[in-house]
């Protein structure tokens, strides 16, 4: 297992720059995921962690040693690609043992090594297969084995599961989870998947634009979001985003409306206690709403997914803003019917003109993956 610590890393290509002081501590033995749209520099991040990429400025450290001027084989990490890279004419065992052979393994170790990861990776009965007599699932795993075989202080996923179809995906997701369990050793994992990141990490980073704009457990990220980009980065289906207008009241309320004043709120005072009107946009979540009679956010459907669990209903607001709603199990709506929600203020977000979340005073804690029933 390795700690390891970023500090003031940039990279450049020619004279563009796509990393941007990035400073970052990865805790030994935890499970940390990069995640954040395509061309964010994710990968790039995670290839000079690798030491397959130069860092143009800033320092690498593995375990308080500083290791960003060495080679990536003096590293001592190990890195599964997105693609699994097997040599095609050796078999599975000569795939695991190649490079071992190539890190001057004792012999003595070699066979043992292979075996544990067969072992743990369920692949024993595929040693003397040819890689393309596997299947997608199995190759990965042996790529996986591959890194295995060497005990690398860290492993580097790069977004390894992208080659996969959606069933094999759930079913890989949670064999990594597992092994990471078995381990104990330090993962960074990247991936432009929100859904692998809530679901696999122990820490996520979310990166925009080769910056970091926050870190955190998927409960804090999901509950208490720093930005704008943030909220609406994760979760699924997305949080809504609706122009607000936003009044604080002395010290003790804060009072918020949208849709065009037909949503009106009283939140828990801001805790700058600013006073006045203040333009703004509130954030609520798809799972945080509830159909509700008389309920103040009326849309017009325009599309309905069932998806079994749950219904997603999207529609338009009066004000002619998009609205979608996450709702448990069937719910019979058609395009074109008017329906209405309401909005819990326990589960509010208020983010101001630059996108920045306004920090609310007393608001509980929202744990990840909960909702309102």
């Amino acid at each position: 297992m390795a700690r390891l610590e970023l500090k003031g890393v940039r990279k450049s290509f020619g004279g563009t720059p796509v990393i941007h002081d990035i400073d970052l501590a990865i805790d030994e033995g935890s499970f940390t995921v990069f995640v954040g749209p395509s061309g964010c520099g994710k990968s790039t991040l995670l290839r000079m962690i690798a030491g397959l990429e130069e860092v143009s400025a800033g320092e690498i450290h593995i375990d308080g040693a500083r290791c960003d001027h060495l080679l990536p084989s003096a590293r001592g990490m190990a890195m599964v690609f997105q693609s699994y890279a097997l040599y095609p004419h050796m078999s599975i065992y000569e795939n695991l043992r190649f490079g071992l052979v190539c890190q001057k393994t004792p012999k003595a170790e070699i066979k043992p090594r292979i075996e544990r990861a067969a072992d743990i990776l369920q692949i024993a009965h595929l040693l003397d297969r040819k890689p393309a007599q596997l299947s997608g699932g199995q190759s990965q795993r042996v790529a996986i084995g591959r890194a295995i075989v060497k005990e690398p202080k860290a492993f580097l996923f790069d977004e390894p599961l992208s080659n996969l179809d959606a069933e094999l995906r759930v079913k890989m997701r949670g064999e990594i989870v597992a092994l990471h369990r078995r381990l104990g050793s330090t993962m960074i994992y990247v991936t432009h998947d929100q859904v692998e990141a809530m679901t696999m990490a122990d820490t996520i980073v979310v990166l925009r634009n080769g910056r970091i704009e926050q870190s955190g457990t998927p409960a804090e990220l999901y509950a208490r979001p720093k930005n704008q980009f943030v909220a609406g980065f994760l979760g699924s289906p997305q949080m809504n985003m609706l122009s607000a207008l936003g009044l604080q009241s002395g010290e003790n309320r804060f009072s918020v409306s949208a849709d065009g004043g037909r949503l009106r709120l009283q939140l828990p005072r801001l805790a700058d206690a600013t006073t006045g009107d203040l333009r703004c946009t509130l954030g609520i979540r798809p799972e945080h709403l509830e159909l509700a009679e008389g309920g103040a956010l009326r849309i017009t459907v325009t599309a309905r997914e069932f998806l079994g669990s749950e219904t997603i209903v999207a529609g338009t607001l009066e004000s002619g803003e998009a609205l979608r709603a996450s709702l448990r199990g069937a719910i019979d709506v058609r395009v074109g019917q008017s329906i209405a929600f309401d909005a819990d203020p326990t589960h509010m977000h208020v983010f101001d003109q630059d996108g920045v979340a306004l920090e609310i005073a007393e608001q509980p804690v929202i744990h990840a993956g909960m909702r309102r029933v």
